[in-house]
């Protein structure tokens, strides 16, 4: 468990009871966690549902940290997590595994390889969904039965009837609004409890960049914190796309920025991956008028 956050009591005693009861061999795939939120109640929030069994999905805009969060709470859960990247070439073989020849006794055999969905049900462990919105509508509601009380799911390539092992959880991310992202329909979204994952700013954004990257310079880190400030500002101004934001490209500037000039470490880690030459100039008079 992570002991930097300052959680209650209640939920501390909750954690190390689940710590208790997770002995899993399965220790490669725990969270490294070091995911810092912008106030505790988020933490609080997703550790109470996870608790209580119910399945989290986490919303916000790309690089505030989903992914990191997930693994973080992996980590405070002791719970080892199999992940799913979703896209529109997820189908049923991508979530519950897929047939294949095998040997035993010196004989052909057909043999079922579990997938991300059937490993995580069969150990009782944490199954972590990525932009679970960029999947096509016709394969997420195989996972209908998955992701409610029933906690259980027939396999269409062996009709073995699989439910879920205690400890098993469910937690899902979602960039809204982006290209080749669909809504989610209500009997899946129904089936979540809400997180919004918003970007990291001020103390809570210095403290990661100390933590996270090489930069150690106080003073250049606060001219960052300050660059994520503005270009924070813009998005919600609708001059800039929520990819010029994004915290894990500020994260890579940072680094860059202890071998090479911070303006150029900018230039390569944020502008020049959005799409519009205009969005480029305007960050990169952003960083000029601080570096």
């Amino acid at each position: 468990m992570n002991t930097n956050y300052n959680l209650p009591e209640q939920i501390k005693n909750m954690l190390q009871t689940t710590k208790r009861k997770n002995n899993h061999t399965l220790q490669n795939l725990i969270g490294e966690g070091g995911y810092v939120p912008p106030h505790i109640d988020l933490v609080i929030d997703a550790i109470s549902a996870l608790s209580l069994g119910k399945n989290i999905l986490l919303k916000g805009p790309t690089g505030a940290g989903k992914t990191k969060f997930a693994e973080t709470l992996s980590n405070m859960f002791y719970q080892p997590m199999y992940s799913i990247n979703c896209s529109v070439d997820l189908d049923a073989e991508s979530l519950m595994g897929f047939k294949t020849l095998a040997y035993e006794n010196e004989k052909q055999v057909i043999e079922f390889v579990p997938g991300p969905v059937t490993s995580a049900m069969m150990h009782g462990t944490f199954l972590y969904i990525d932009e679970i919105n960029m999947a096509k509508p016709e394969t997420l509601p195989l996972l209908n039965g998955v992701l409610d009380y029933r906690r259980t799911v027939t396999n269409p390539f062996t009709n073995e009837i699989i439910t879920a092992k205690e400890g098993f959880n469910v937690i899902a991310a979602i960039n809204e609004g982006y290209v080749g992202t669909v809504p989610l329909n209500e009997a899946l979204k129904n089936r979540f409890i809400v997180i919004d994952v918003p970007y990291l700013e001020g103390k809570q954004l210095k403290q990661l960049i100390q933590t996270n990257t090489r930069l150690a310079n106080e003073t250049t880190i606060d001219l960052f914190v300050k660059l994520s400030a503005d270009l924070i500002q813009s998005v919600y101004q609708g001059k800039l796309s929520e990819d010029a934001a994004s915290i894990r490209a500020l994260l890579d500037a940072c680094d860059l920025s202890t071998l090479i000039p911070a303006k150029r470490a900018i230039i390569r880690s944020i502008a020049d991956k959005l799409e519009e030459e205009r969005e480029r100039k305007f960050v990169s008079n952003i960083a000029d008028t601080l570096f």
